[in-house]
């Protein structure tokens, strides 16, 4: 069995790796962090232009490659930290669209997600780290050819950037999916202030009208859906924080080669190269796992068990690598000045998002048991 990449997929982990280096220095992760939307216009078009907003998405409609070619891009997102409605758009939106969407509604939203002109969203948490379908308690109310939504969704990826909401419901016999226009009367949005500088809010839904054509599938019917796009985010989500962790190795190596102790660079003492040993078998490990789980999503067969086990290591992995970083940097590595502690508390973030690793060990023990 070959593990490596292929021709294209090396050709996207180039110009991925080509462009975020060029437009996404430290510098703007730090700028971006600080700022109110966490990305900028002028970067999302040229992101667009290289065909990266069309990744995974059907080629009729703008997009380009599939599902494993937008992991390794999200691979180098996480090396250099990204931050923007990226995910929230392709990974989330964008797939649920594509998979869940009527032909009518792929072509009125995925050509503008492909070309950069709209940014979407998935609303569907109403309680902390709740991905199930009692979690689900806003109401749908049927109301002639149209439905009435009140309730509340919080830890809305992206919501400030956002023009429309993929926002999951509660209807009479089930959950229904509904595309959402984030400016229409009765929404309230809030954004968050969030440790890891990663942009997310709350939606306060009240007696807000939305048509029957912009339900997203079937009504009932909706989870779904959800449950496919929950795995994939969470793969998604474990490309991120390998390339995060590959990304903390390599500082932490080019630290190691030029601190001095006792004489030596301090990569020459053994217990730094054991971390150093333990970090790389964590990241291999981690990236296997995730390719694996990435390759059975892509070739549409069950992942379940596969997108469990891959988000419960790659998670605890990620924050042993971290660990281990922060040890070898030693103070200088929490600083503000320092970029290490950017990677640590996303990774942290990551963790937790669509469901942490306790979460998912109880998803193997009743797929195995």
């Amino acid at each position: 069995m070959d593990f490596g990449l292929n021709e294209q997929q090396e050709m996207m982990q180039t110009l991925a790796k080509d462009f975020l280096t060029a437009e996404y220095p430290d510098k703007v992760l730090k700028a971006m962090v600080k700022d109110e939307l966490g990305y900028t216009p002028e970067l999302w078009k040229k992101m667009a232009q290289t065909n990266l907003l069309g990744l995974s998405l059907p080629e009729e409609y703008g997009g380009v490659g599939d599902f494993l070619d937008l992991v390794v891009v999200l691979e180098e997102m996480g090396r250099v930290c990204y931050l923007g409605p990226y995910f929230s758009t392709v990974v989330l939106g964008g797939s649920l669209i594509a998979s869940a969407g009527s032909n009518e509604q792929k072509q009125k939203y995925l050509p503008g997600i492909a070309a950069g002109k709209t940014i979407f969203t998935l609303a569907l948490t109403e309680s902390l780290n709740d991905y199930t379908t009692s979690g689900v308690k806003l109401k749908a109310t049927a109301q002639g050819d149209s439905y009435i939504l009140n309730g509340k969704k919080i830890f809305v990826t992206d919501v400030q950037t956002a023009n429309y909401a993929v926002c999951a419901a509660r209807t009479r016999k089930g959950i229904t999916l509904f595309i959402v226009d984030l400016t229409i009367a009765g929404i309230t949005v809030n954004p968050y202030q969030t440790a890891a500088g990663d942009k997310q809010g709350e939606i306060i839904f009240k007696d807000v009208k939305v048509l029957a054509e912009d339900i997203l599938g079937e009504v009932d019917n909706g989870w779904d859906y959800i449950v496919k796009t929950l795995q994939k985010a969470n793969v998604a989500r474990c490309a991120e924080m390998v390339g995060m962790a590959a990304q903390a190795l390599e500082l932490a190596l080019d630290y190691a080669k030029e601190r001095n102790a006792f004489g030596h660079p301090i990569g020459a003492f053994q217990s730094i190269q054991h971390r150093f040993a333990d970090m790389k078998m964590d990241i291999d490990g981690a990236r296997f796992l995730m390719y694996q789980a990435a390759w059975k999503i892509n070739e549409s067969l069950d992942a379940a068990k596969e997108t469990a086990m891959a988000k419960a290591f790659v998670s605890q992995a990620c924050k042993r690598v971290m660990h281990s970083a922060h040890q070898i940097f030693g103070a200088i590595g929490f600083t503000e000045d320092h970029i290490l502690h950017y990677y640590t508390k996303r990774a942290r973030a990551y963790e937790f998002s669509f469901g942490g690793p306790d979460e998912q060990l109880a998803k193997l023990v009743d797929i195995v048991v």
